[in-house]
């Protein structure tokens, strides 16, 4: 029950708390007993916090769990796993900017087969990064034109531009995060969004098929997964028994079908073809 309420407190106060922020950086003149009784909650909802993390704590070492694993245990209490996925999805996300910038790849060993599947995406998001850039430039402009203070203008200009850095992230990790083959296993991904490992051996059969009405980037369908891109798949991967899929918010699945897509997809049969024996004489 103390847990239910110390995250519907975190997740009420830390909206008021922004709304107040973007009030007073535009200029807004808020009475005073107003500011004190926002201020005196956010100290309470806070405190309140703190509480309830250190007895999470506290439960956790009692049970044996070291300091760095009764803090991690605090955390995924505290805080929803769809949250934290998204705030992993954005940090590797970023991290995938620096990746791409030193043109190297994320989770390619050596002698593994890397099928990139970027490529088709790469005209949407260079279109839609343009209209951004144009929206960005329309809206401070727009925000001058009208008089809006300087506090809000750099409150909405740091939004757009993180907006940009965003997509541009997402392109970056769909190039540096590729569908990988190796000598034991196929992993599909959707840059960082989504990462998959099936193992060789429950492989029944690869083929190419085009489909190009996929509903979403991750679908789960009966026991068909989809990862699309641009509403398209075109590898057919089907599997001896069910595998466990975990969906970007967390959500699982067993599946026996795989489609996805890649720029190459010949790619992928010859890198899974089973190797040749040449009998020796």
């Amino acid at each position: 029950m103390m847990l239910r309420i110390a995250r519907a407190a975190l997740f009420a106060v830390l909206p008021a708390e922004l709304l107040f922020a973007v009030l007073i950086v535009s200029g807004v003149r808020l009475p005073g007993p107003m500011l004190a009784g926002a201020e005196l909650a956010v100290v309470l909802v806070l405190g309140f916090e703190t509480v309830t993390a250190y007895r999470l704590f506290r439960a956790e070492r009692r049970s044996g769990a070291d300091r760095r694993a009764a803090l991690g245990a605090t955390v995924d209490h505290l805080v929803p796993v769809r949250v934290r996925r998204i705030m992993g999805f954005e940090l590797r996300s970023m991290a995938s900017l620096l990746l791409w910038v030193a043109r190297r790849r994320d989770g390619v060993p050596p002698g593994a087969t890397a099928v990139p599947y970027s490529g088709e995406q790469s005209s949407t998001l260079l279109v839609l990064l343009f209209l951004m850039v144009v929206e960005t430039v329309a809206v401070d402009l727009l925000l001058v034109g009208l008089g809006v203070s300087d506090g809000l203008r750099l409150l909405v200009l740091v939004a757009d531009v993180y907006g940009i850095v965003l997509v541009l992230a997402l392109g970056a990790a769909c190039v540096t995060r590729p569908h990988v083959v190796t000598s034991g296993e196929l992993r599909v991904r959707y840059g960082a969004y989504f990462d998959l490992r099936v193992p060789h051996d429950l492989i029944s059969s690869v083929r190419l098929s085009r489909t190009y009405n996929e509903s979403g980037m991750v679908t789960v369908t009966g026991e068909r997964l989809s990862v699309a891109v641009s509403s398209q798949t075109n590898v057919v991967v089907e599997l001896a028994e069910p595998i466990t899929v975990v969906r970007p918010l967390g959500r699982s699945a067993e599946v026996t079908v795989i489609r996805f897509f890649a720029d190459a997809p010949n790619a992928v049969l010859t890198a899974l073809r089973p190797p040749q024996r040449h009998n020796v004489p």
